[in-house]
């Protein structure tokens, strides 16, 4: 697997640490996830210079965390800023104030996009965000 981490974005060291503790969940515990969420979170996140970068988080088939645009046809589409995605994970900022103060856009299926802090909740303990 490719390296998460990207350089001048802080969200990297996040996204590596998520895909981690999906990494060290065991069978039940991955099964479990991907039945709660069941969807492929596509994050496009700009850092302060204003430098565009894409990861994905799937949940749906086995879960994992990589760079780039999703394989297969995302379910929704996050874009915010790197500062905000790092709030988002470390549980410092709600999902729907980003949204309606304007940090956080989406393209799709938005209720799913509500599916992410549930993720991000769930692998927080592993992770140590």
């Amino acid at each position: 697997m490719s390296d998460l981490k990207q350089a001048g974005f802080q969200s990297g060291d996040i996204f590596s640490q998520l895909n981690n503790a999906l990494q060290s969940f065991n069978d039940e515990e991955k099964k479990s996830l991907q039945k709660k969420t069941n969807a492929i979170f596509e994050l496009q996140i700009k850092n302060k210079e204003g430098i565009e970068a894409t990861w994905t988080i799937d949940v749906k088939n086995e879960p994992k965390v990589y760079k780039g645009a999703a394989d297969t046809k995302p379910g929704v589409t996050l874009i915010m800023g790197d500062e905000t995605f790092q709030a988002l994970a470390e549980g410092k900022l709600d999902g729907q104030k980003a949204f309606m103060s304007g940090k956080l856009k989406t393209k799709g299926n938005m209720m799913l996009a509500t599916k992410l802090d549930g993720v991000l909740k769930s692998t927080k303990a592993k992770a140590k965000l």
